[in-house]
């Protein structure tokens, strides 16, 4: 083994392990043959297997860019949070799966989640708001990354055969679907993923802020 064993090797080979093989791959005797270690010498750098795929969450919430300052401009900062999460995720799109599912636990892991919840808090919003607000930009951030897999897949699947029967549209009288088809069966991620964050935007920017966002919570829970 070139270098020497230390939690940043054993985090960055499970990475790339993840991303190869898929989460369910990974395993510590499974970790220690990429390393070429014993696997009780792994525990020396991480306890358990749960420690683990915890350290490659935070290794890749890491790498979102968090330069934007959200004082400066919070929906520029939303938009730049947003699209930084959507680009890690294409570069972790396995990984990206500890991220949603595992809650961070140390301050390197919740750095991402407190710029996120400043970003909200100065555009107005605070309490259950505030973390409603920052849930609505992940989940439709996670969503697009969900759609584009998706779309990816069908592509795949249908490669060579046409994806619709346009003899059968006319037949079955769905008129606007055979009239936008051409916008149907096209495809741009990117140009969705603006306009469906620029809605998302807008619509957070619409919403009461304050006193009556945090009066709205307190009857609600009431």
């Amino acid at each position: 083994m070139g270098n020497p064993l230390s939690r940043d090797l054993i985090v960055r080979t499970a990475v790339t392990l993840i991303e190869r093989d898929g989460i369910n791959a990974v395993s510590m005797r499974r970790l220690a043959a990429e390393l070429g270690a014993g696997v009780m010498s792994l525990y020396n750098h991480v306890p358990n297997k749960a420690a683990l795929l915890d350290a490659v969450a935070e290794y890749v919430l890491a790498d979102i860019e968090l330069a934007v300052d959200p004082a400066a401009d919070w929906q520029e900062a939303a938009r730049s949070m947003a699209r930084s999460f959507r680009e890690v995720a294409h570069r972790y799109p396995r990984c990206v799966m500890l991220v949603v599912s595992r809650q961070p636990t140390t301050t390197a892991g919740l750095r991402p989640v407190d710029l996120a919840l400043a970003t909200v808090r100065a555009a107005g919003f605070h309490g259950k708001a505030a973390v409603r607000a920052m849930r609505a930009v992940v989940n439709y951030v996670l969503g697009c990354l969900v759609q584009e897999a998706t779309l990816t897949e069908a592509r795949w699947a249908s490669e060579g055969h046409p994806l619709v029967n346009e003899a059968a549209l006319d037949a079955a009288g769905l008129v606007h679907v055979r009239e936008l088809l051409p916008a149907l069966t096209e495809h741009d991620s990117e140009a969705d993923f603006e306009f469906g964050l620029e809605l998302l935007i807008s619509a957070l920017d619409a919403l009461p802020r304050s006193d009556a966002m945090r009066s709205r919570g307190a009857a609600a829970s009431g």
